[in-house]
Order: C-alpha cells, then structure tokens, then sequence
C-alpha cells in the first residue's frame, strides 16, 4: 500500500483520491446504469483506488477531516464537470453552493 509519512504526502495522497472520486462518479452517469462496459469498468478502478488513497491519507490525517474533504473535492468537483460536460444548470445559487464546499474543504485543511 501507499504509504504517507508526512501531513504534506497524506494532503497529496487525499486529492488523489478526491479526482479520483470525481472520476467514478461521473462515470456512474456515463455507465447507464451499469449498461455500459467501458465507463462501468471505470467507475470499478476508479473507486476501489479511491478508497485506496482515501486509506493512506487516513494513516496521518484524522477520520473525520480526511473523509470530509474527500467528499468535499468529489461534490465540488462533480457538480462542476457537470456543469461543463453535461450541460447541467449553473445557476448563480449553485455555483455558491459550490463556493461553500470548495471553503469548507479549504478551512479544513487550514486548520488541519
């Protein structure tokens, strides 16, 4: 496994797996439901190397901060790209939203 030895390689460790997260969630929505070979196979390796990272970072960095920011970088991160790839509405109380989760994640990590 992975392993971080310093706070700074558990952060880097943690956004691995926060893309990563972005990745299979959109492509759950590009599987069809799990219809599509390709993007289900994605969604597959996409998570488990998540949850992978999403483990080493949890070795350093505390439980809660880790899986909070995860899914911070994961929501973000997907509504964004579902804004840009799937034409999903940008409306100016989504993108504050957006804004609010990118803030939590970046106090979390200030303070952590």
């Amino acid at each position: 496994m992975i392993a971080a030895t310093t706070t700074g390689q558990a952060w880097g460790l943690l956004l691995v797996a926060g893309l990563l997260e972005i990745v299979w969630a959109l492509g759950l929505k590009y599987s069809d439901g799990f219809t599509r070979w390709v993007p289900s196979v994605v969604v597959v390796i996409g998570a488990a190397l998540s949850f992978w990272f999403l483990a080493a970072a949890m070795k350093v960095l505390p439980a809660g901060t880790a899986y909070a920011v995860w899914t911070g970088i994961g929501a973000a991160g997907t509504a964004i790209l579902g804004i840009v790839l799937l034409g999903e509405p940008a409306t100016l109380l989504r993108l504050g939203c957006v804004g609010l989760i990118v803030a939590g994640v970046l106090g979390l990590k200030m303070v952590s």
